[in-house]
């Protein structure tokens, strides 16, 4: 690799993600030529995407999933929340890495391995790339109807995720496991970008910045696009509440699930989810770091399963019958 493509790398993406290198702008607007319309150059002169703009965002999403990921039909209402696909590619891709080190190195065959997406949003995006890029089966779970019911029109849309991926209604808000998965359902991992907001003057004053941010000018209102919805931004007590509460649940689940993991923005946040996992007598915690471009976050991933039980899980899922 030349030192000048190097360069280009973004280096901070995990090392198979699709994305790592310098978006090719020709390709994307041929994928999509509605990109076209909101290309402007960039401080060098070079053309660049409208980072600024909700719409030209979206556009650049979906173009990547086509010109990728082969998903030639993904959409959902504009006031969802608009999933930027190298970041959520780089959780799957640690997910693949902390199942393979949990299989001796090896990472059990797509039709083994079913994960959980705790809040799939209307975008469906993390069982979308899971399928594509590993061929794993999918679970997804929401609290808002009309995402369930966009997850599923993608689904539909798309013959490569028929049959790969089941959208569920979770009818209890303060729920995340219980009404989702029976008792007797295994997974072999659980996933989610929790809402880390605590009330919607919170989230639009984090949107306000991001525009400031990235169009260099003051702003008095921000198109919450960037955001999303409100199940999608905001839980009481935030991200450190919801995802204690969902620790607190999953010790109900411990057998039914190799890895629970969440995604964590908040590093502050870390050393009151450490207090809550040593409360539930996990036997695991893993703590994962990634980074996209300026932003670092980290996935926190626990497991209940004792060296007996995660042998037998590896044999009666994981292991080749052949």
């Amino acid at each position: 690799m030349s030192a000048e493509k190097n360069l280009q790398e973004k280096t901070r993406l995990h090392a198979r993600n699709k994305n790592r290198e310098r978006y090719d702008l020709k390709a994307l607007t041929e994928a999509v030529p509605e990109l076209k319309d909101h290309l402007k150059p960039n401080k060098n002169g070079e053309d660049s995407i409208d980072f600024a703009n909700p719409s030209a965002v979206k556009l650049l999403n979906k173009a990547l999933l086509n010109y990728y990921y082969g998903i030639k039909n993904w959409d959902f209402p504009d006031e969802n929340l608009v999933p930027p696909i190298p970041g959520r590619a780089d959780y799957l891709h640690y997910m693949a890495d902390l199942i393979t080190q949990s299989n001796f190195g090896s990472l059990p065959k797509g039709e083994k391995i079913t994960g959980l997406d705790i809040g799939v949003g209307a975008s469906c995006i993390y069982p979308i790339i899971g399928v594509t890029e590993y061929d794993w089966n999918f679970i997804g779970s929401d609290i808002n109807a009309e995402s369930v019911e966009s997850s599923k029109k993608i689904i539909d849309s798309n013959e490569q995720l028929k049959d790969k991926i089941e959208i569920r209604l979770q009818k209890d808000p303060k729920s995340f496991f219980e009404g989702i998965l029976n008792k007797e359902e295994k997974v072999d991992f659980t996933m989610c970008n929790p809402p880390f907001h605590t009330s919607s003057e919170e989230a639009e004053k984090s949107s306000r910045r991001k525009v400031q941010n990235l169009s260099g000018k003051k702003v008095e209102t921000a198109d919450l696009n960037f955001a999303g919805i409100n199940n999608e931004l905001i839980y009481e007590g935030g991200e450190h509440t919801f995802i204690h509460d969902m620790i607190a649940e999953s010790k109900n689940f411990e057998k039914n699930c190799y890895w629970f993991s969440t995604l964590v923005s908040k590093e502050s946040n870390l050393k009151g989810i450490y207090r809550a996992l040593s409360q539930v007598e996990n036997t695991q915690v893993k703590t994962i770091a990634m980074g996209t471009g300026n932003k670092v976050s980290r996935i926190v991933a626990w497991s209940f399963l004792s060296k007996a039980e995660q042998k037998e899980w590896k044999e009666a899922r994981w292991t080749d019958s052949e």
